[in-house]
Order: structure tokens, then C-alpha cells, then sequence
């Protein structure tokens, strides 16, 4: 009530925020953390020229929100609360410093099916490429940045064709800076399955899109979810298009499928691995003349191993 009698008073709502920093450190505050996140955020919509007071609520969001994810709840964010993120997202667009925070935090919204929607309707989508065109130098943004796409472009009830048409080129650039830092990597190999899902490639994008996705896995042989991602990406691009399949086949740097069955054997306990590949197979043999190559290259004796290891799947 004190923050709500005084929008236009920029040191009450940093007093506000304060007190509530320390308010909600207590755990019985957990029942008025919603009501907590709209008051903030209304703060910092209504002060959205002060950085100072944008870091504080920023902060204390990204503490509302790990708090209820350590009680296993996930903070459905409203419309308004969305448009308020996008306000300071575009007020301080060039701060990479904050920006980075607030990747952070958007990703944690993102997390929630409803709030992803909700900043999807606000229009997010081109602000965020333009954070990763802009700061593409940076793991922690693109890191995040890339999960916030990922989150939007997976909805079914997806209506932004055209914009997320043009994050292809960025999250494809994203993941060739930083493909030896595996946590970007996966982020950006999640992102890339769900534009190719979202039917986001035209003709001339399978071939190099494969040819990166082959690269990430190459590169990161060892993380069980990227690789999964990975594989589910290319089995997107190989049910759309026969090129990426030709493309897995021949790849310049050795054969995609030579090493989908090292992939395998690295990953024998992980099922989520197999299935991955397994679906990624499927797509390929759809076409004859690359049936035919997986055959020359004994891919029945990959499947029974498969089949051996997960008998009951």
C-alpha cells in the first residue's frame, strides 16, 4: 500500500523494494510472492530511466522466482508484468551488464508455459535477437537469450512465423561462436529444434544448419542433453528436407552417421539419448537412396544394440 500511494516517487519504491528484499527472505512470506512480483514490477515500469532502481528489482525478482522453484512452483507472470520486462528490456538495451541479469530473469519467467506466452504476446521476440546481434560475444546472454527463444518458439499456438523466421540467422550465429562452450551450446541447439519444428527453414538453410548442428556434437560429444537436443533438431530438418539427411551422410568433416553410433556408446545409459537417435534414423530412412547408404554402413547392428540395451523401452 505504501509503494501503490506513491508510483511517481522514485525513492519510495526503492525504500519499498528494500524492505520487501528483506520480507521475503523470510519463508512464511512464500503466499504473497505474486502479489510482491506485481508491485515491483510496476515500480520499475514506472521508474524504467533508473538503472539503480531497475537492478534492485531485478534482483529481488530473480530471488522471488528461485524461491518458488525451490518449493516446486512455477510463477505464472501475467500480461502486465510482461510488457513492464519488455519496457526496461528496451530502455536499456546497450547496459550489458544488466542485460545479462536480465536474460537471466526472463529466462526463469520463461520457464512457466503461461508467462512465455505472455511475453510472447507483448512482442519480445525481435528485442531479444536483437540483444544476441548485439552482444553475441557473451555466453550468459546468449545462454539465456537462447532459452527464452526456445521456450516461446516451442508453443503450438505459435502466430510469429515471420519473426521467428529471422532468429534462425542469430541463433544459428550464436551457436558457431560458442561451440566449444557447452552450455551455451546446448541453449542454442534447444532453440534450433524448435524453429526447425515451427517450420522456420527455407531450402537453402538444411544443409548449413545440419552441417552446425553435426559440429556442436563433434565438439561436445559428452553432454547427454545436448546431444539429445541435437539429434532432435536434425530429425526436424531430415523430416522436412532429404538435403539435411544427404547432408548428415556426407558431411565434410567425417560421416554423421559414423558418428551417431560413437554418440551411442557414449551415452549407453542415458535412453533419452537413444530415443533421440533412434527418432533421427527414422527420419532418414524414409528416403531410399540414404536407406540404402545406412545399410552399406551396417546400421542394423547400431539398431540391435539399441534394441539390446533398452529391451523394455
Amino acid at each position: 500500500e505504501f509503494m501503490q500511494a506513491s508510483w511517481d516517487i522514485e525513492e519510495v519504491q526503492a525504500e519499498g523494494i528494500q524492505h520487501l528484499a528483506n520480507f521475503v527472505k523470510d519463508k512464511s512470506a512464500f503466499p504473497y510472492l505474486q502479489t510482491c512480483t506485481e508491485v515491483i514490477t510496476l515500480a520499475m515500469k514506472a521508474h524504467v530511466e533508473s538503472l539503480d532502481l531497475q537492478v534492485e528489482g531485478c534482483t529481488l525478482l530473480l530471488e522471488i522466482l528461485s524461491q518458488a522453484l525451490e518449493q516446486g512452483v512455477m510463477m505464472a507472470l501475467d500480461e502486465s508484468v510482461a510488457s513492464c520486462l519488455l519496457h526496461t528490456v528496451r530502455e536499456h538495451s546497450e547496459n550489458e551488464e544488466f542485460l545479462s541479469m536480465l536474460c537471466t530473469l526472463l529466462m526463469m519467467v520463461s520457464a512457466s508455459e503461461v508467462a512465455a506466452e505472455n511475453l510472447r504476446k507483448v512482442g519480445i521476440i525481435p528485442d531479444l535477437l536483437s540483444i544476441l546481434r548485439r552482444f553475441l560475444h557473451n555466453d550468459k546472454i546468449c545462454f539465456s537469450c537462447c532459452a527464452v527463444l526456445w521456450s516461446l518458439a516451442v508453443s503450438e499456438s505459435n502466430a510469429d512465423q515471420a519473426v521467428l523466421e529471422s532468429a534462425l540467422p542469430v541463433t544459428s550465429a550464436v551457436l558457431q561462436e560458442h561451440l566449444q562452450n557447452g552450455v551455451v551450446a546446448e541453449s542454442a541447439c534447444s532453440a534450433l529444434w524448435a524453429l526447425a519444428l515451427q517450420g522456420c527453414l527455407t531450402d537453402s538453410d538444411y544443409e548449413p544448419t545440419a552441417a552446425l548442428l553435426l559440429d556442436a556434437l563433434r565438439m561436445n560429444p559428452e553432454r547427454a542433453v545436448l546431444v539429445k537436443n541435437g539429434c532432435l533438431a536434425l530429425a526436424s530438418l531430415v523430416r522436412l528436407s532429404e538435403t539435411a539427411a544427404l547432408a548428415i551422410l556426407l558431411d565434410s568433416k567425417g560421416s554423421g552417421v559414423e558418428l551417431i553410433k560413437d554418440e551411442f556408446r557414449l551415452h549407453l545409459d542415458e535412453p533419452g539419448v537413444a530415443e533421440a537417435l533412434c527418432l533421427l534414423l527414422n527420419e532418414m530412412v524414409q528416403y531410399d537412396e540414404v536407406m540404402l547408404d545406412m545399410r552399406s554402413q551396417k546400421m542394423e547392428k547400431l539398431l540391435c544394440e539399441i534394441k539390446l540395451q533398452f529391451p523394455f523401452s
